[in-house]
């Protein structure tokens, strides 16, 4: 495919290089020389210098043979008026555009973006894909990450392997005997920065973190037995009150359960206007790294703390003080790869990188065919694909050990009807099938040959 990608920051940067590995004709605009510089010598991509929105700047992109549009700048007005141009002037047949003011994804203006106004076909909202996913969290205790599939029948839970987890040095093989009636598999382990794809005579030890696929009803039985018993918080603490907080906060009031919420926001007038917007919760204007505010916010009494500040060193200190100061759960927003080796090292392990959520969203709408959904997990080294059979697929009435599939891509989970199924190698693909497969990222291409995903953009 050919894809025009406006904006070469962490997110524009990510997606062209996920994009460029999978041997797409990718060109990245940006008006900073010094960034299309780094994204031309480190990426297999085309830079140009230039404004996203400008009709000669795209024009220079080769929009009018592009695929595909993505505007991920740091403004909203320009992704919009670039996804604009780009199907106005040059009839770009899909556009994707980042948008994170919340005034413009009102429900009263939903005719916007409509093919006839503003025909963006994607928009991607990093701030409320950031709080859905800690939502996610926090509603399961006991896991690091929760991911959703094939309309909510199906998990993928991230769980980390503790000191009492009662299945350290278990071969899997074991493991998978003694919970026979309980629909998972265990898809990979992450252990001091390695990725291990497990066959059944590995082993899990403390420390590692286990990505897990479950039948939804059978979470509950699955955290048990890695020895995850805690109890969902109530008592809430947020470091930061930004567009992710104030996301976060309206979804809490969806769910309709009693929440006691406590936010610590530095900018006064942020402050104020979180406070006036809900009136239900405290809102203190302080430093994070203040104790005299932390004890004001009543933190040795607070269940969980998120920490969703715009400063990624600010965010790993605050979760380090909170923990210490007794917070069982603290979850951490983290946007700079820089800090990956050092995070795990520090006892950090629930983090949050609105940087990879929104490539994942992004991602799955790169994908060719019934792609229903396309998930990274960690840092993005890996990626979960859902994907639906059709007649056109080849797998179609075969067996798995009969379609060659390399070592390193599992067929995870399937659902057919309704019913969660963990396949075996004589497991025999049905039409409409929703298959979940798990591939190193730089292998999507081949899950979308093997799968047969054949007839264009979604």
């Amino acid at each position: 495919m050919r894809i025009v990608v406006c904006g070469g920051g962490q997110v524009g940067y990510n997606i062209a290089a996920y994009l460029s590995r999978e041997e797409n004709d990718v060109t990245v605009i940006d008006i900073d020389p010094e960034i299309v510089e780094k994204v031309s010598n480190e990426l297999d991509v085309n830079g140009i210098v230039g404004h996203a929105s400008k009709p000669d700047i795209i024009d220079a992109s080769g929009a009018s043979e592009a695929d595909m549009f993505i505007a991920v700048t740091s403004c909203d007005e320009v992704n919009m008026v670039a996804c604009q141009v780009a199907h106005s002037l040059f009839n770009v047949p899909k556009k994707v555009a980042r948008i994170r003011d919340q005034s413009y994804l009102d429900p009263a203006w939903f005719n916007l973006f409509s093919r006839s106004q503003m025909p963006i076909d994607v928009i991607i909202s990093p701030e409320k894909a950031v709080a859905e996913s800690i939502l996610r969290r926090i509603m399961t205790p006991g896991t690091t990450n929760v991911i959703t599939l094939a309309e909510d029948n199906i998990l993928v839970v991230g769980i980390k392997c503790e000191k009492d987890c009662p299945l350290v040095n278990t071969q899997l093989g074991q493991v998978k005997s003694l919970f026979h009636d309980i629909k998972f598999n265990i898809l990979n382990i992450f252990r001091e920065g390695d990725i291990i794809i497990p066959d059944e005579n590995d082993q899990m030890i403390v420390g590692d973190e286990v990505y897990i696929i479950v039948d939804r009803a059978h979470l509950k039985r699955i955290l048990q037995a890695f020895g995850h018993n805690e109890k969902r918080g109530h008592k809430i603490l947020l470091l930061g009150g930004g567009n992710i907080a104030r996301s976060f906060i309206s979804l809490l009031h969806e769910t309709k359960e009693k929440y006691s919420i406590t936010v610590i926001e530095k900018d006064r007038a942020k402050a104020v206007s979180l406070s006036e917007d809900f009136e239900d919760i405290i809102v203190l204007n302080g430093d994070c790294l203040s104790q005299d505010i932390l004890k004001e916010a009543n933190v040795e009494n607070t269940d969980t703390a998120i920490v969703i500040t715009n400063d990624d060193e600010a965010n790993i200190l605050s979760s380090l003080l909170v923990e210490k100061l007794g917070v069982e759960r603290v979850v951490t927003l983290v946007n700079k790869n820089s800090f990956s080796p050092i995070i795990s090292s520090l006892g950090i392990d629930d983090i949050v990188s609105p940087r990879f959520i929104t490539v994942s969203s992004i991602m799955q709408h790169v994908r060719r065919g019934r792609i229903k959904s396309a998930h990274n997990i960690k840092d993005g080294s890996l990626e979960i694909i859902e994907i639906e059979l059709s007649e056109n697929s080849g797998v179609v009435n075969r067996q798995i050990n009969e379609i060659g599939l390399p070592n390193n891509i599992v067929v995870a989970a399937l659902v057919r009807k309704g019913e969660v199924i963990i396949p075996d190698e004589e497991t025999v693909f049905k039409l409409e099938d929703h298959v979940i497969v798990l591939s190193r990222q730089e292998d999507a291409s081949v899950v979308e040959e093997f799968f047969s995903i054949k007839v264009g953009l979604l």
